[in-house]
């Protein structure tokens, strides 16, 4: 190999390494959030999406304003349109917050939504509705919720 076909090499490698470098540095950052910081949030505008599944939400209440977009359903399978669903309530340049029961579910959640779908700013609700509602913040009944939502969507 000659010396321009090398400097052309190592120069091909150089700028791959570097687009990696700012493919790395543009992912999304997932912050953990107490129930101060999602009251604060919410009331920011900040979206809420609630991914537990109907049943969760008629049990316990959700957080007033959330979008019901269930992840898991009860069997543990994804939802495939579950991404799609969340882009109509949030751009990937926008903040959102996810919630679940406990939190568990909302860490794969954040996961997928910072790093495959690049959205850059996700913030999970590390406690989960229980917390809330154990701090006897306020719930309201998702039947409310769910009535006002177009027929085979969540809202």
């Amino acid at each position: 190999m000659n010396t321009a076909a090398r400097y052309a090499h190592v120069l091909s490698r150089a700028v791959l390494v570097g687009a990696a470098l700012v493919s790395l540095a543009a992912r999304a950052e997932v912050i953990d959030i107490d129930n101060a910081e999602l009251a604060r949030l919410a009331a920011a505008g900040v979206p809420v999406i609630d991914i537990r599944t109907e049943g969760e939400w008629k049990e316990s209440g959700i957080v007033a304003g959330s979008k019901l977009i269930t992840l898991f359903d009860e069997k543990g399978r994804a939802d495939p349109a579950w991404l799609e669903r969340v882009k109509g309530v949030a751009q990937p340049d926008q903040p959102v917050i996810v919630i679940c029961r406990s939190g568990n579910r909302t860490r794969a959640a954040s996961q997928l939504l910072s790093q495959q779908a690049g959205y850059r700013t996700v913030y999970n609700v590390k406690a989960g509705i229980r917390a809330w509602a154990g701090e006897n913040r306020p719930l309201v009944p998702a039947t409310t919720a769910l009535a006002t939502c177009p027929a085979g969507t969540r809202c």
